[in-house]
């Protein structure tokens, strides 16, 4: 079962980087409760599938060469996780976010997405 660090690599890397949709199911049906719940800046949705759609909705609307990046340390507690993040063309990012994972038995249970004000990107 992944640790909170290893979770944070599946989220951003294997997940929401992820343009290859069976791909990206395996790692949420890895990494995430079935009841997983994200919450961003559009709402919130709950569930595995509910979460890929979303991954899928946001790499469809973006260029093929956004990427997301790490933009800062990985901090983890007991229950809780947290990874900055940069995405765009590499090197010149559109957007920047953290996420906020709140783990239960080794799963990413709750998944928030914070977005940067316009003016600290």
């Amino acid at each position: 079962m992944p640790d909170a660090t290893e979770l944070l690599h599946i989220n951003l890397h294997e997940v929401f980087s992820e343009r290859d949709a069976h791909k990206r199911q395996a790692a949420i049906e890895r990494a995430y409760a079935k009841d997983v719940r994200f919450l961003d800046p559009e709402g919130e949705v709950v569930g595995q599938q509910a979460l890929n759609d979303s991954a899928q909705r946001l790499l469809d609307g973006a260029p093929a060469e956004f990427a997301f990046e790490e933009d800062g340390p990985r901090y983890v507690g007991h229950d809780t996780a947290a990874l900055p993040w940069r995405f765009g063309p590499p090197g010149s990012p559109v957007a920047r976010g953290i996420d906020i994972l709140t783990v239960r038995d080794g799963r990413v249970s709750v998944l928030r997405t914070l977005l940067a004000s316009e003016t600290d990107t």
